[in-house]
């Protein structure tokens, strides 16, 4: 193998071994083993169920403050391209979307950020703690800690709230989807059996079945993921083009350096 071809491996194999290891990197840290949340980012019909679940389930606590209403309606199919006016997608975020008010009592404007109501000082007296913003817990913790945090949570009348999570230990929110979801409790593995891998009983059902609740969690999964980086929806089909591009040029630039080199050679 000559030195040039040598060169040009090296040129494009360290970069993909580098993300490689920050990638692994930044999935690791999981005190449990946490499941699969196998989302569809380009399903629209799935972040549309999550919008709605995280608007009517979550937004009274946690907001969303790098997102606007507008821009996740155009990205999560509230457009044109699917029959949608702008008349029409603004009177559904006022009706179905938008709950929130200024200090004037007028309804925030669909222009704006998703941000809600509920200060710091009133949460920090609520849950002893801040409430987090929600707009990059998609990249930082990753789905499937989303999905497992949300199917994680069980009864511990130790905890203020009653209840605790199995990949959250100690976690100061209350089960907001326990009335769907039903109540677990904790039962401590049994002798011989993996250590990491704690199991949930249910003792209370709710108002869905397992399988209804999955697809509820992983909706909201769905799209928080979006919203922690809306320009995946693009990225990866940008992606592949790019990869092909440099297929090609990496293909020319070898024919070229040939065609330099051959009188030396």
């Amino acid at each position: 193998m000559s030195n040039s071809i040598r060169k040009w491996i090296f040129v494009l194999l360290v970069p993909a071994m580098v993300l490689g290891i920050l990638g692994s990197v930044g999935g690791a840290g999981h005190s449990v083993p946490v499941q699969a949340a196998n989302i569809d980012l380009h399903d629209t019909a799935s972040l549309q169920r999550g919008a709605k679940y995280f608007v009517n389930y979550c937004m009274g606590c946690h907001s969303l403050k790098f997102s606007r209403y507008n821009r996740m309606a155009e990205d999560i199919g509230l457009n044109a391209d699917n029959g949608f006016s702008e008349d029409d997608v603004a009177t559904l975020l006022k009706e179905d979307v938008i709950f929130t008010y200024d200090e004037y009592g007028k309804q925030t404007k669909i222009g704006e950020l998703m941000k809600n109501a509920y200060s710091p000082k009133a949460a920090a007296e609520a849950f002893g703690t801040s409430v987090p913003d929600l707009s990059l817990t998609g990249r930082s913790r990753g789905s499937d800690w989303i999905y497992s945090y949300l199917k994680g949570f069980y009864l511990d009348p130790s905890r203020p709230m009653g209840v605790n999570n199995t990949v959250f230990k100690d976690v100061g929110m209350p089960h907001v989807l326990g009335n769907l979801q039903g109540w677990q409790k904790l039962e401590h593995a049994a002798e011989g059996e993996h250590h990491g891998a704690p199991k949930l009983t249910m003792v209370k059902p709710g108002k869905l079945s397992a399988a209804e609740y999955d697809k509820v969690v992983r909706d909201i999964t769905n799209f928080l993921s979006y919203v922690s980086e809306p320009a995946q929806l693009s990225r990866y089909t940008i992606g592949i083009f790019v990869i092909l591009f440099l297929i090609l040029f990496f293909g020319v630039s070898l024919l070229l350096e040939k065609e330099y080199w051959k009188d030396i050679h």
